[in-house]
């Protein structure tokens, strides 16, 4: 038996897979029962499978960046509608080619944040994008232009694009659970930035709150690009005034409009008591 410290002293796993697919032609070994059970699909993908599935898809991620020593990140939602002002002639409304200036803030706020993790060699700070088009893009595009890494995570949707263009490549992840895909955006989150977006866009943003509304996650800056748009879709005074939120639910979340802004905010925060008193947008 092959004996290394990486293996240990059992027979590595390829080398079976490698002997089985050389294994003669006959109907014993044609057979579904005979694959072994990690290297066949076909089991792989049972119902009763899907715990597995579900740690596997949970613990591919957490290997891969924590063997690239990835520690941090600043998580970037938004809508792949929105265009690049160069390409905002093709929105399909005016409203998403009035948004398309946050494309531009998008990629100017990861290119800061990714030359600050550049000072811990790309371990804090890390841009994490949903890997698709408009907000995404330019979220990797920001990191890319910066000269650093950055991560995506797409998931497997019926008329996905491919990962955009300025993924990191071996940073760059596919799902097909979206609650997994949500632990991994935010598991290592100091930072969480929300640009306009839809149904996709006003999930992720409730969910990071309420975990953070709960105590389940710790609080982080949580910072709502587009102050327009977000009170004209949102009306949070409401929410407070019905008594369904507390009004000290609406300190956890700033509104900005520029990188320039979010990043002062980002500075200004203490990690055990939140922001400090005097900071620019503070609702």
């Amino acid at each position: 038996m092959k004996d290394d410290h990486k293996h240990g002293p059992f027979r590595d796993a390829h080398q079976d897979v490698e002997t089985a697919d050389s294994s003669p032609d006959t109907p014993q070994t044609r057979a579904p029962a005979y694959r072994l059970a990690f290297d066949d699909p076909d089991f792989l993908c049972r119902e009763e499978l899907r715990p597995v599935r579900l740690q596997l898809e949970l613990l591919k991620p957490q290997m891969v960046l924590d063997e690239r020593g990835v520690e941090s990140t600043i998580v970037m939602f938004g809508g792949a509608r929105i265009p690049s002002p160069a390409e905002k002639a093709t929105a399909r409304t005016q409203t998403l080619a009035d948004l398309s200036g946050f494309y531009e803030e998008a990629r100017k706020f990861a290119y800061a944040m990714t030359q600050k993790s550049m000072e811990s060699y790309g371990r804090e700070d890390v841009i994490v994008t949903g890997g698709g088009p408009g907000v995404m893009e330019a979220g990797n595009l920001g990191a890319h232009e910066a000269g650093g890494a950055s991560i995506g995570l797409s998931i497997v949707l019926p008329h996905e694009q491919a990962p955009n263009e300025y993924v990191t490549p071996d940073l760059c992840f596919n799902f097909h659970y979206f609650a997994v895909r949500k632990m991994h955006f935010l598991m290592r989150a100091k930072a969480i930035a929300v640009f306009p977006g839809g149904f996709g866009t006003l999930d992720e943003l409730f969910e990071s709150l309420t975990l953070i509304q709960t105590g389940r996650m710790a609080r982080v800056p949580f910072l709502l690009f587009g102050s327009e748009f977000w009170r004209e879709i949102i009306n949070w005074d409401a929410l407070a005034e019905a008594g369904t939120i507390s009004d000290e639910d609406l300190d956890l979340f700033r509104m900005v409009d520029t990188a320039e802004d979010a990043i002062a905010l980002i500075e200004a925060w203490d990690g055990e008591t939140g922001w400090r008193d005097s900071i620019p947008g503070r609702l």
